[in-house]
């Protein structure tokens, strides 16, 4: 836990009231640690939202990549006015109530099964197409990744956090822990991805040609974008969209199945 009498005099009066909050006090508890989490996670979220909305979409306020940098920012700053390092504060005082979050990211993953079962008649007449694409592009991708990690000088666990990226961040993460990753780098990994994603995905489909291809360009923005690759998706048209959404569901299951065992193959287990 965070020991609120290490901080300098000028935190006393606030340091308590924010110590009961984060659950740091000895009566905040853990009811105080997890409002704070969900607290933090929603507030930021929502003003990546607004930020989005007033610059007119543009990528960077994209609101998940907002989120994401705003909070760690906080986190930051709130472990250095704790007198404490930022591991020990978002594993005290944020993790409690963020695991309740991403508890909420399972059934939201599993959600996308309903544009999937609305456009199942694409999928009866592409699955053989849809289903060897994955795989094919997932081997490609484990293969880049790997040797692209070795020559920048990652180690075993950052290479590790980097192999999972292709599915979405609910089922990435676990699989990274599990093959001796850090989750956090493999969920920042995934929200890299889609942002980059969603600013390009305009690009990316009129460069390879794949404009007129709506499966080809479903598949490709939902297997490198996750959730908000299947929302640019979306814009592109109803097939495109399903097509997206199928990607994130069979790409999530061929990396749990893979991934595990090109970890192995590679020595990182």
């Amino acid at each position: 836990m965070i020991i609120l009498t290490e901080t300098a005099p000028h935190m006393a009066i606030w340091g308590k009231w924010l110590g009961d909050a984060l659950g740091t006090n000895a009566a905040g508890a853990s009811a105080g640690n997890a409002i704070f989490g969900i607290f933090l996670s929603l507030v930021v979220y929502l003003i990546g939202q607004w930020l989005f909305k007033i610059g007119k979409g543009f990528f960077l306020f994209q609101p998940l990549f907002v989120g994401m940098v705003l909070g760690i920012f906080i986190l930051f700053l709130l472990a250095k006015a704790f007198g404490t390092d930022t591991a020990t504060f978002y594993k005290s005082a944020y993790l409690p109530g963020g695991n309740i979050i991403f508890w909420f990211l399972n059934p939201a993953t599993i959600a996308f099964a309903i544009p999937l079962y609305r456009r199942n008649d694409v999928v009866k007449k592409f699955w053989l197409e849809i289903v060897l694409s994955l795989i094919v592009g997932l081997f490609v991708s484990l293969f880049v990744i790997y040797f692209a990690a070795k020559l920048i000088g990652l180690d075993k666990v950052g290479i590790a956090s980097m192999l999972p990226q292709a599915a979405t961040t609910a089922i990435a993460m676990p699989i990274a822990t599990a093959i001796g990753g850090n989750s956090a780098v493999t969920a920042m990994a995934c929200i890299l991805n889609a942002v980059i994603i969603y600013a390009l995905g305009d690009w990316l489909v009129k460069f390879f040609r794949i404009n007129n291809d709506p499966v080809g360009a479903g598949l490709g923005l939902g297997t490198a974008g996750h959730t908000v690759g299947s929302a640019k998706a979306v814009q592109l048209g109803s097939i495109q969209g399903s097509m997206a959404s199928i990607a994130v569901v069979v790409i999530s299951i061929v990396v749990d199945i893979v991934v595990p065992s090109f970890a192995k193959l590679m020595g990182l287990m």
